[in-house]
């Protein structure tokens, strides 16, 4: 009588192997709770920053009114909206909410730009060397849209702009992030015009912790007709 892999014992899954419904709720929340603060900062830097320079906040404005109209914004109106695309971009860049990334260790011996990394190694991966990398960004220290066109005006993907970090341990809420400040940001600009209280002085300069986000500051939000 022949024996088929039924009749074998059947090893019970190891949780650390494999994926469960306890590793799938302790992903999803992390999802969302790490993605609702780092979303909510870049959407207060792109409020801040629409501010600061209010004639980008035109262009853009001006960019929703000739793609979108008076209807809410959709996901696939991105592909047609070259420069809010390219502000939402800076916004990312410039803001740099994240400098020094996450811990990472390394799974194996590395030998890097002649140093030896023994397997276990901590690395903290500083996203702020590629995001203020002036080889890639003329003027990494200003905010400019502009990094992120051609002299055509359409949308230019670069190597360095790497917010949510790169390869197989990027921010796994990548594809979401982009999808939430693409259409918070434009359904806010389409609605309301940012401007700062009269007197009010505009600082760029980041509050330290973990996470750079802009220091306390007053909004008025004016609706648009």
């Amino acid at each position: 009588m022949y024996k088929t892999d039924r009749d074998k014992p059947q090893e019970k899954p190891n949780p650390e192997l494999y994926f469960t419904n306890e590793n799938l709720t302790v992903l999803v929340t992390d999802l969302f709770a790490a993605g609702m603060e780092t979303t909510s900062i870049t959407l207060r830097w792109g409020l801040l920053l629409m501010m600061k320079y209010p004639e980008i906040q035109k262009k853009v404005q001006r960019e929703i009114e000739k793609v979108i109209g008076l209807s809410e914004p959709k996901v696939s109106h991105r592909k047609d909206m070259p420069y809010t695309d390219a502000v939402i971009h800076e916004i990312q860049r410039f803001g740099n909410i994240v400098p020094n990334n996450l811990p990472h260790a390394t799974t194996q011996d590395v030998n890097f730009r002649g140093f030896f990394l023994p397997k276990g190694t901590h690395v903290m991966p500083l996203l702020t060397s590629v995001l203020y990398d002036k080889d890639h960004f003329i003027k990494a220290e200003e905010f400019y849209p502009e990094h992120f066109l051609d002299s055509r005006g359409n949308f230019v993907r670069k190597e360095a702009f790497m917010p949510f970090s790169a390869g197989k341990r990027s921010c796994a809420g990548e594809n979401l992030a982009k999808m939430e400040l693409f259409m918070f940001f434009t359904r806010l600009l389409q609605n309301f015009t940012i401007k700062a209280p009269l007197g009010a002085t505009l600082d760029l300069t980041p509050a330290v912790g973990f996470t750079a986000t802009p220091l306390a500051h007053e909004i008025c939000a004016i609706p648009r007709v």
